[in-house]
């Protein structure tokens, strides 16, 4: 017990050289400015996705829906995430709840074709897609090949066996993905 009385000495003169009340900083406790604007929960979420960190993306995504309810921007930001995570049908909620929030919502609908491209349900996410293009005014070469694609698997669906292929996703800019053929 020798030895601990002196360590115990020193953290209760530490404890001492935080924030004083002027406000100044001690060398031990940086300051943090409280004035400052906090980050926005959807950049914070958008970088983590970029960095590959979906799981801490969807909690800063959490954490904006906290503060500003569940937009159609939020939900698919959150499905976004789940989708990146590899859950499908959370990801798949999500953006049917976008949708019905916002049926112009172009990010969720394309996201909503995507999830139901890799589940195999094609003639409904030709209809997402076309909804989505349609919403966009025919402006994003992304959603215009996704449709191509989903398109070209249901004519060529009675053809060829969907067991065998699959497709990637390829992240794009604003939350938002495109399928991508095998090799």
């Amino acid at each position: 017990m020798g030895g601990l009385a002196p360590l115990l000495l020193v953290l209760i003169a530490l404890g001492g050289c935080g924030q004083t009340r002027s406000g100044s900083v001690g060398p031990l406790a940086p300051g943090v400015d409280r004035t400052a604007e906090a980050v926005d929960g959807l950049t914070v979420g958008n970088r983590l996705m970029e960095a590959g960190e979906f799981e801490l993306a969807r909690r800063a995504y959490l954490r904006k829906a906290a503060e500003s309810g569940l937009t159609p921007e939020v939900l698919t930001a959150l499905g976004t995430a789940s989708l990146r995570l590899g859950r499908l049908g959370q990801a798949e909620d999500l953006f049917r709840k976008a949708v019905a929030a916002d049926s112009e919502y172009v990010p969720a609908r394309n996201n909503l074709g995507v999830v139901l491209m890799e589940t195999g349900h094609v003639a409904e996410a030709h209809l997402q897609f076309k909804a989505a293009f349609a919403a966009d005014s025919g402006q994003s070469d992304d959603i215009r090949t996704n449709l191509t694609r989903a398109l070209s698997k249901l004519d060529a669906e009675t053809y060829t066996d969907p067991e065998n292929e699959s497709f990637a996703l390829e992240r794009r800019g604003n939350g938002s993905y495109r399928l991508v053929p095998p090799g």
